[in-house]
């Protein structure tokens, strides 16, 4: 069965969509993982980084998208496969050949909307639910793009995914957002919440100022931090502009931008995994 993580904070900016294109398409190329990204945020960024516009607005138009599957699911109680709504063998990254796309649209905010008015917010958690059980018999690592704020869908997904992975700038006003997002975990213990992962430092540069909130982010244990921190750099701006004509994988992602992302994929990896045991050890013990 393969594993669920939302990629979520609460505060903008963070290169949260660029760190889950690097992160899908390093799987892919240097570990062979089945990957699904499913991007629920209404700017749709991964749409355009990992299909390419083009086929990211063909997609919309057949109403193909996250939006089309759970408004035909939710609203319309319609008997539709998630297998329409896919984009297969997307990246521009010519040995990325298993990571597949469930792109986003615009309308996912007024989609939210109308879930409230019809107070379906339970039937929008249950379709969720089913999706993700599904999708974990398919792929090996299924990664959210969650946007900033807390939505009612992000919400469905931070509840019914395994865990959540939170990428931060090493300043103030990041690390303001995983506070938030930390306050927003602890309400209503008694429903069921993705578990932590890891925060990723993410777009640090060399200065003593990031220095300073990296290392401080590091000591708190709750933040379970990852040894990797993902530099600040300028082939992170081509790598999000889709290339038609594909490239090698260290053509995108070159020197040590490269590197910090193959160690951070290492690291998931090696997570996931201790997981996986940890879980196993439990259901051992309980069935003793």
């Amino acid at each position: 069965m393969g594993s669920v993580v939302a990629v979520m904070n609460t505060k903008g900016g963070v290169g949260k969509s660029t760190l889950v294109m690097a992160l899908a398409e390093t799987l892919s190329v240097y570990h062979s993982k089945m990957v699904l990204v499913i991007d629920s945020d209404a700017q749709s960024s991964l749409g355009h980084m990992l299909a390419g516009t083009p086929t990211l607005i063909a997609k919309q138009q057949e109403e193909r998208s996250l939006v089309g599957f759970l408004i035909a699911k939710v609203l319309h109680n319609q008997a539709v496969s998630w297998r329409q709504y896919i984009a297969n063998g997307v990246s521009d990254v010519d040995d990325a050949r298993s990571v597949c796309l469930i792109p986003s649209d615009p309308e996912v905010t007024l989609f939210e909307r109308e879930i409230s008015r019809e107070r379906a917010e339970e039937r929008l958690r249950d379709v969720v639910s089913e999706l993700l059980t599904d999708l974990r018999r398919t792929f090996e690592v299924i990664l959210i793009d969650c946007p900033p704020g807390l939505s009612v869908l992000t919400e469905c997904w931070l509840r019914e995914a395994d865990f959540h992975v939170s990428p931060t700038k090493p300043d103030f006003l990041s690390v303001s957002g995983l506070q938030f997002f930390k306050q927003f975990k602890d309400r209503n213990p008694e429903l069921t919440f993705a578990r932590n992962l890891g925060v990723v430092i993410n777009m640090k540069d060399d200065s003593p100022s990031d220095w300073e909130f990296a290392r401080w982010l590091a000591s708190e244990p709750e933040n379970n931090c990852f040894k990797t921190m993902i530099p600040r750099s300028n082939s992170m701006l081509s790598a999000s502009l889709f290339k038609p004509g594909q490239r090698s994988y260290l053509a995108k992602y070159p020197g040590e931008c490269g590197r910090a992302f193959r160690q951070l994929a290492d690291e998931l990896l090696a997570r996931l995994a201790a997981q996986g045991q940890s879980e196993q050890k439990q259901f051992a013990h309980s069935a003793a």
